[in-house]
């Protein structure tokens, strides 16, 4: 079953996690316990409804203790795809956590509180989305009820997001509009006759009818190498696989390939997927393959398609969000974590902070947490990599502090 990973965002109160609980409830996905804690709940608190955003109220409370990268995972399933939802906070403070959550997702909602309008974190949320070039956007426009489901309320609002959307690099068919009141479930799930000057779909009708063209990337096959498989059987005694996963495009038995870095040639003979062969593995498999010659392959190496070789280079002009409590300096030390690949690293210069808000640039020479920024960075081998903008799982990397082995920053290479 196809499985669509969503990343939440919405500012403090703009009843996130209220969408996220009617979307569990609304599809029968909640346990029965869960059930019963939040109608307890709501009871005691004096509610004439049932308080959905209670369905995650325990992810609010480990935010609450300070954790650094904490996107909590929700899953559910419908009989036509399983859905993942990366629940991110809200708060400014906040940034590099939406960052981990999207940096994973097909698809983003992004809450807007329909008495507030387009407001600063509105700015920052699509910013990221549009840095992080997740494929579809969905802007909800929720709390409807508040405003007397004014259809007049939500047009100013689309209207004034299709401006930001202007300066973004999204494409107007990528962003879609929907009102909705998370609380009593009007266009949620399904359409309760609320806003019936509203004809379009509901957000689980337009997340169902989302086919894997219109989210998955489509660029170079990419096949980072997790590890390499020798059963020493018997009955496989002469058996060799490369396991890992399969980003960026197709592959298939024939084609030609190059493995990376010692630009060794062979060709693909057999592609496995746990006890069955295939003749190919489409992008997003977790597969193994066997090669026509015995080379040597190793964890951490690449094979692509030898017509389509990445760039291989020592120094790299990045785009970095700063997760760490200690700045980003120059002359600085990290490991790159890039794929499967480790490398030591140093940060040559901070160029610039960038303005969450579509606003540009201004001049830095250090980045501090939350920040984004332009950073150069010398790697002590090279590394083989494409442009995030061209494949974004080959064009990301993390920072790792060498001394506390921490996750101090997510990178994107220009």
């Amino acid at each position: 079953m196809e499985v669509l990973k969503i990343a939440t965002a919405g500012s403090v109160d703009d009843g996130k996690s209220t969408l996220i609980g009617r979307l569990l409830y609304d599809t029968q996905s909640l346990t029965v316990d869960k059930l019963e804690a939040i109608e307890k709940s709501s009871k005691q608190k004096g509610y004439d409804y049932l308080d959905f955003s209670l369905a995650t109220d325990g992810l609010v409370a480990e935010r609450e203790q300070g954790i650094t990268i904490d996107v909590a995972h929700i899953y559910f399933s419908t009989a036509k795809k399983s859905y993942i939802i990366a629940d991110t906070p809200g708060h400014v403070e906040y940034t590099r956590n939406m960052v981990t959550g999207a940096s994973t997702s097909q698809v983003s909602i992004i809450l807007i509180d329909a008495r507030k309008g387009v407001i600063e974190q509105t700015y920052r949320h699509f910013f990221i989305n549009n840095l992080l070039r997740v494929k579809e956007v969905i802007v909800a426009v929720n709390k409807m009820d508040l405003v007397d489901y004014s259809e007049e309320v939500y047009n100013k609002i689309k209207a004034d997001f299709q401006a930001l959307n202007a300066k973004s690099t999204f494409k107007e068919q990528n962003v879609s509009y929907i009102p909705l009141s998370a609380l009593t479930g009007d266009n949620v799930v399904e359409s309760l006759g609320g806003m019936p000057w509203y004809t379009g779909q509901t957000i689980l009708q337009h997340l169902e009818a989302l086919e894997p063209a219109d989210v998955y990337e489509k660029g170079k096959a990419r096949f980072p190498v997790q590890t390499v498989i020798r059963p020493k059987t018997e009955q496989y005694h002469d058996f060799r696989g490369y396991a890992g996963k399969l980003y960026g495009n197709n592959i298939k038995v024939g084609d030609a390939v190059t493995v990376l870095p010692s630009l060794t040639q062979s060709v693909v003979t057999n592609i496995h997927f746990f006890d069955q062969q295939f003749d190919e593995a489409a992008v997003g498999s977790s597969i193994t393959i066997e090669l026509e010659n015995d080379i040597n392959v190793t964890r951490g190496d690449m094979i692509v398609k030898s017509s389509e070789l990445p760039k291989v280079e020592k120094d790299i002009n990045t785009t970095v969000c700063w997760m760490d409590s200690k700045k980003l300096v120059p002359g600085a030390k990290y490991f790159v974590q890039h794929n499967t690949n480790r490398v030591l690293a140093k940060i040559d210069s901070v160029k610039n902070v960038i303005a969450t808000d579509f606003s540009g640039t201004k001049e830095a020479s250090q980045l501090a947490i939350n920040e984004i920024g332009e950073v150069n960075i010398k790697l002590s081998k090279a590394i083989y990599f494409d442009a995030y903008n061209d494949n974004k799982s080959n064009g990301a990397f993390i920072l790792i502090d060498a001394a506390t082995n921490t996750t101090a920053g997510v990178g994107f290479i220009r």
